[in-house]
């Protein structure tokens, strides 16, 4: 514990690292907020969950889908200047949609506004994870970086929901949508001004293979690994509310994400203060293979508090396995690629939760929470099959 303390008092000690991590916080706010907000501002302006969640994902996928454009252009021209377009295009797309009513904008406009607000998201979290890797070459306090930025992205996912859910209580749709447009306005001047980008470190004018990033394999093992991980994380945000709903407990749904939360968030913070002698090409898979144990366990519990137990658990193995799979991108990407390689990650990180909630959605209304805790449990079996491939590789 005496290691433990002094390891995370060294590292908030460096420069600058306590302002960084308060305002990666602030900034990657709207992670957390923007789904819920936009789409009950969307049904509120259609009278329809079909539109509104069809907007959301045109949000999304346009997201998805930039995501390594922009990546690109951090890596060859630094980030002043996407963080400059990024800061007032989106603004400008989400101000269209939060003002569709009084500017009488037909709903046939809204998808182009989604689309466009999406494709020019502010990469704020693709940007710190970046920066983590130019900050830090201490592979201990690269390592608690990432355990914390794992850790304040939890905390994005559980206090933006329920932020929302306050406005909600006392306002409108269109003021929850309000206050996210809000922070979202303020996420690119934010890292702009906060001395991050001093510590950027452009890569000479080497040559750049046109797949980028996906041109290492042992990269593709990585992103083909998180997006199995985050199907099952897409299968938990359905599984939970679905479990709950047939118990006849409505807000436990809720309640079991945040004691996930929870775990997860606890665990980051304790693997980014232990050194583990176990290289990360084989930390990966056990973390993997206990995951999938204890979602598979979820499949045959009925009891509500015996859930929750399981649900700590399981977060236990979350923020580790993503700090895993970030350092594993930092380790395995060249320079020249740095920012390009997360945005890769991120997008596979999208994509998963997105399917495992849609294929979720259609298990839990035909057979029940379990199916969706059972397929998830598969899932991160196959991500722990997929990883296999870089334990090799490093043994050899």
């Amino acid at each position: 514990m005496q290691r433990f303390l002094k390891h995370y008092i060294a590292f908030f000690r460096v420069p600058g690292v306590t302002r960084l991590l308060a305002i990666a916080l602030v900034a990657r706010m709207p992670v957390g907020m923007m789904s819920l907000s936009m789409l009950m501002h969307m049904r509120d302006l259609s009278s329809s969950f079909a539109f509104a969640g069809g907007m959301v994902g045109t949000y999304l996928i346009a997201m998805a889908s930039t995501a390594p454009i922009q990546g690109r252009l951090v890596d060859r021209y630094g980030p002043r200047g996407v963080l400059a377009v990024t800061g007032i295009v989106h603004p400008a797309a989400l101000g269209f949609l939060l003002f569709a009513a009084p500017l009488h904008l037909p709903l046939t406009t809204m998808a182009p506004l989604a689309m466009l607000a999406g494709g020019f998201v502010t990469p704020i979290s693709v940007l710190t994870r970046t920066l983590w890797r130019h900050r830090f070459d201490d592979p201990g306090q690269r390592r608690t970086a990432f355990a914390l930025d794992t850790v304040l992205i939890e905390i994005n996912f559980t206090l933006g929901p329920a932020l929302i859910g306050l406005v909600l209580v006392v306002g409108t749709p269109a003021h929850a949508f309000a206050m996210t447009w809000l922070v979202a306005a303020s996420a690119a001047p934010l890292f702009a001004f906060s001395g991050a980008t001093r510590y950027w470190k452009r890569s000479a004018d080497e040559e750049r293979h046109l797949l980028g990033p996906l041109n290492n394999r042992r990269l593709l093992v990585v992103y083909a690994t998180s997006g199995a991980l985050t199907f099952a994380f897409g299968m938990l945000e359905v599984g939970y509310p679905g479990f709950a709903a047939r118990a006849g407990l409505i807000p436990f749904g809720g309640a079991l994400l945040a004691i996930c939360s929870i775990g997860s968030a606890t665990a980051g913070v304790a693997y980014g203060g232990i050194h583990f002698a176990l290289p990360l090409e084989r930390q990966l898979p056990r973390l993997l293979l206990g995951f999938a144990a204890l979602l598979g366990a979820h499949a045959l519990i009925d009891a509500p508090w015996l859930l929750a137990v399981l649900a700590f658990g399981a977060g236990l193995m979350i923020a580790p396995a993503l700090t895993v799979l970030s350092l594993l991108v930092t380790q395995h990407a060249p320079a020249r690629y740095a920012t390009e390689a997360f945005t890769w990650m991120s997008t596979c990180i999208v994509i998963g939760v997105g399917a495992g909630m849609a294929v979720g959605g259609q298990l839990v209304e035909a057979l029940g929470s379990w199916a969706a805790f059972a397929s998830g449990s598969a899932a991160v079996v196959l991500a722990a099959l997929l990883a296999s491939p870089l334990q090799r590789r490093r043994t050899a």
